[in-house]
């Protein structure tokens, strides 16, 4: 199982990015997928997921109404749309797979990890 994020980079406090997470070597529908980050000198820590179909998902209180996370089973492909960013939302983010369909905000739950993709969110 691969898993391949991009849509990282710089932009200003203020303003939006939008992560994309492509997922191979798994059936994407009977899998639930998170977003994850993890700043300088910090543990990863979750951000949000959703369940299979993308109807149900959760997230972390920091991002709640700023960040959306959705999918397209079609293309299997994660998304996080990060409005509002803040320097505090500065981190590599990365997106995980889960074996099964519900969601989890636990990180031991994720079998399979991404790269990485960094976002620096300027003052």
């Amino acid at each position: 199982v691969q898993l391949v994020e991009s849509g990282g980079g710089l932009v200003q406090a203020g303003g939006s990015l939008r992560l994309s997470c492509v997922v191979s070597g798994r059936t994407f529908r009977n899998t639930a997928m998170g977003w994850f980050r993890q700043a300088p000198g910090k543990e990863r820590e979750f951000v949000a997921a959703a369940d299979w179909s993308g109807g149900r998902s959760v997230y972390a209180d920091s991002v709640k109404g700023r960040f959306t996370i959705s999918r397209d089973n079609a293309k299997n492909t994660v998304y996080l749309q990060m409005n509002s960013l803040k320097p505090e939302d500065t981190a590599v983010y990365y997106c995980g797979a889960r074996m099964g369909i519900l969601y989890s905000t636990e990180i031991s739950q994720y079998a399979y990890w991404g790269q990485g993709t960094q976002v620096t969110v300027s003052s």
